[in-house]
């Protein structure tokens, strides 16, 4: 399917956690975490949506056109199920960066999935 304006945002949110994950993940691994309970603890610092709204706003001025309707798209979404450790533009936020990375996995750019985390993720240690 090439027509992604077809596609939920919530779909493409749904999606784009899973992407985000994976490169937590993989990111945590090549820096040598082992153990469970410290790789999900690290985890956390990626993937709540406080961080994940962060993290969009430090890519905010550098997405495309079309990364930016997607995101728009999935921050507008009519689905708030907020949890009570954000905020609810926070968590719109969230789901709009998930929608991202949905989005550009689903175009098979992994060169840009790559960008958008590194810069995103800048400053994590």
């Amino acid at each position: 399917m090439e027509n992604f304006s077809q596609i939920s945002a919530m779909a493409l949110a749904y999606l784009g956690d899973a992407v985000i994950e994976i490169k937590v993940r993989e990111l945590l691994i090549l820096r040598g975490y082992e153990k469970s309970a410290k790789l999900n603890s690290e985890a956390r610092k990626f993937v709540t949506a406080i961080e994940q709204s962060k993290a969009y706003l430090k890519i905010a001025d550098v997405l495309s056109e079309e990364e930016a309707d997607i995101f728009k798209r999935g921050k507008n979404s009519s689905h708030l199920n907020i949890p009570k450790s954000a905020s609810p533009l926070e968590y719109k936020n969230a789901t709009g960066f998930e929608a991202i990375f949905g989005y550009l996995h689903l175009k098979r750019d992994e060169a840009r999935i790559n960008e958008l985390f590194s810069l995103a993720y800048s400053d994590i240690k």
